[in-house]
């Protein structure tokens, strides 16, 4: 009977063999999970992390007038693609101080803009500093459609993103709109009483725009 029963050692050997596993297999995921970050943290206009798990861009200046009057005006997207939906983040720098903006992914970055989706507002802080996280579907899937109703237009991608200063007034004081005689107003906040467009996507092509190359 003693011969045949388990020792201490032959019970304890493969737990200890699996723990070690398992610590390794942990560290091996930390370090991936490192990479992935550094990737899309260092990566330069676009650059997507080494486990395909999230996609980085930049945003830049509308217009000359832009780049003018804001001379330090851009932003920074980290696109998170997940099981069922996407996380963005948007990041805004050299903004106004204490200002009001609004988000959008639009099918053209640049006038007229096509379909456009409302997607956050973002208040920069007293450093001209500004985010925000938004939910959705923010990739290769990203579309409209109106089969019908008040209007009606086939299925259109949207792969573009701009920025709008919410208050008109505010691009005209700071002398964004050379030459005119008083407040451009635009449809792109809430009230459809917005200012120009400050940050866009246009470093990318009109039909290639960053949430194209972004896949779940």
């Amino acid at each position: 009977m003693s011969s045949a029963r388990p020792t201490i050692r032959s019970i304890l050997a493969p737990t200890a063999a699996k723990a070690v596993t398992v610590v390794a297999t942990g560290a091996v995921a930390a370090a991936l999970s490192l990479t992935a970050t550094a990737g899309a943290a260092t990566g330069g206009a676009h650059a997507r992390s080494a486990t395909a798990s999230s996609f980085s861009f930049r945003l830049k200046p509308s217009s000359s007038a832009i780049s003018a009057c804001l001379p330090k005006a851009g932003g920074h997207v980290t696109i998170t693609p997940g099981k069922l939906n996407d996380t963005m983040t948007v990041n805004l720098h050299g903004m106004p101080p204490n200002t009001g903006f609004d988000l959008f992914v639009i099918q053209q970055p640049t006038a007229p803009f096509g379909v456009s989706w409302y997607q956050s507002d973002i208040q920069a802080n007293d450093n001209g500093f500004g985010s925000a996280t938004v939910r959705g579907i923010f990739d290769a899937e990203t579309f409209s459609v109106s089969p019908g109703g008040t209007t009606t237009f086939a299925p259109t991608h949207q792969y573009h993103l701009g920025v709008w200063f919410n208050d008109p007034n505010v691009p005209f004081n700071l002398g964004c709109e050379p030459g005119a005689t008083q407040a451009i107003v635009t449809p792109f906040n809430g009230e459809q009483h917005a200012g120009i467009q400050v940050v866009n996507t246009a470093q990318f092509p009109v039909d290639a725009g960053p949430l194209s190359h972004v896949h779940r």
